[in-house]
């Protein structure tokens, strides 16, 4: 049994048609993140780049990011999760909504977290994460939405 077996949202269908977005380049993480989160009944939608996550975001309705921070990429090198977390409060400055976003690295430092946290992050986790804290998180995510909680 799992920790959030009898949360209120798995009850009552309120994650059905719900989006997770999951950006980590590390495709054997990503892969077991989904594996994961399968039982919660979620649409999964995966990037493995910080600009892959944000052509997902720009092209699909998502209800929540799980992002790594550290996420090189060929075209944009350096744009991880901090840096696609600030390019959404930006767009959200701008009118958009603003999307509940869990970052998390095997590398955090206190001073990573306190940027992430400062720029908006729902929660901030070190890799491994907790199977049943990562569940948590994304639940909280995706039903309060709170950011900065």
């Amino acid at each position: 049994m799992h920790i959030d077996a009898d949360h209120p949202a798995l009850a009552d269908g309120r994650l059905s048609g719900r989006r997770l977005l999951v950006a980590d380049d590390d495709a054997g993480l990503r892969g077991g993140v989904v594996e994961l989160l399968a039982s919660l009944e979620l649409e999964i939608l995966e990037a493995e780049s910080g600009p892959g996550a944000l052509e997902v975001l720009e092209g699909a309705r998502v209800h929540a990011a799980l992002l790594d921070l550290h996420m090189p990429g060929e075209s944009l090198p350096g744009l991880g999760g901090l840096e696609v977390l600030t390019a959404l409060h930006e767009a959200a400055r701008a009118g958009r909504a603003q999307l509940p976003c869990i970052l998390y690295s095997a590398d955090l430092t206190p001073d990573l977290e306190s940027r992430a946290r400062t720029a908006g992050a729902l929660a901030v986790l070190h890799k491994p994460v907790d199977p049943a804290v990562l569940r948590r998180e994304v639940l909280r995510a995706l039903t309060e939405g709170r950011l900065g909680a």
